[in-house]
């Protein structure tokens, strides 16, 4: 048997959703009109629009519907909050599209004190994940309105402060550089897989509120979690796998760019170099017939 399905938006993410758009649209066509067009690429807008969508797609139907009975959806929901949509959102941003509101970030960063730190990212992240697959807060999160919007904003939030860390498109002081995304990455690898194992191996269903309710695609309990867990370890490794990818790229990127900076300055100084001995051998005749 299966779940029902409905399809169907709903208004709040939608609103939301449109409110992202308006706010990143017209500043990424400026900017693709100007003479920094290299820095607002079509990929960039395609990425900032599917973050938005993804927003819209994991609130609305049918995933929020079969999430009331399937623990797998549940957590397709969860992982599309949590992960996909901040990457999306982020992969859409770089300096130059963020140039207008660089400072206030900057301030507010200062302000946040340490919870604008990566370290606490990675612990809200991981505590996030954990607390809310506590089985007490989960069921009560499958049973109110009021709870599970706690849990998805909750979601929402530690996933974009996670991945701000790890793909900040602006400077700061606060950036990671040299092994600190790696490390970064593992150990929340470890510590969220653990909690995926804990799911796809656990000898019984753990949650309450899935136990008492339809057997939906002829999935028992125990095996809905199942999938549940290994979807979230896969979805980790998966996740991680792309985001080490970009920063990889960005770090040659970055490289290139150092090196094009030293190689200018070189330039600039073998240049200077070479005008001064110019002058001093210009100003040697001029000397000798003075003498």
């Amino acid at each position: 048997m299966s779940p029902p399905t409905s399809w169907g938006i709903e208004p709040a993410p939608t609103i939301m959703a449109l409110l992202l758009l308006a706010a990143y649209v017209p500043r990424w066509w400026r900017v693709r009109r100007s003479t920094d067009r290299d820095d607002a690429p079509i990929w960039r807008l395609a990425s900032w629009i599917g973050g938005a969508l993804t927003l819209v797609v994991a609130q609305g139907n049918p995933i929020d519907g079969w999430g009331d009975s399937l623990l797998v959806m549940h957590m397709v929901q969860h992982l599309l909050l949590l992960d996909v949509m901040p990457l999306l959102l982020l992969f859409g941003l770089n300096r130059v599209l963020m140039r207008p509101i660089t400072r206030r970030v900057q301030w507010l960063e200062q302000r946040l004190g340490i919870i604008a730190r990566p370290w606490f990212g990675l612990v809200a992240y991981t505590l996030g994940m954990w607390l809310w697959h506590v089985p007490a807060l989960y069921d009560a999160a499958a049973r109110s309105d009021t709870v599970h919007l706690l849990e998805h904003m909750t979601f929402t939030g530690v996933g974009f402060l996670y991945w701000w860390h790890l793909l900040r498109p602006i400077p700061s002081r606060e950036r990671m550089t040299a092994m600190g995304p790696m490390v970064y990455m593992g150990v929340t690898k470890v510590t969220v897989g653990l909690l995926g194992m804990a799911l796809t191996f656990a000898p019984g269903a753990m949650y309450a509120f899935y136990e008492t309710g339809e057997n939906w695609w002829g999935l028992t309990p125990t095996t809905d979690q199942a999938m549940a867990g290994a979807l979230m370890a896969t979805e980790q490794v998966l996740i991680m796998g792309v985001a080490f990818g970009v920063l990889f790229i960005r770090g040659l990127q970055e490289a290139e760019r150092t090196a094009r900076r030293e190689e200018a300055l070189l330039d600039r100084e073998e240049a200077e170099r070479e005008r001064r001995e110019a002058e001093e051998r210009a100003a040697a005749p001029s000397a000798l017939d003075a003498g």
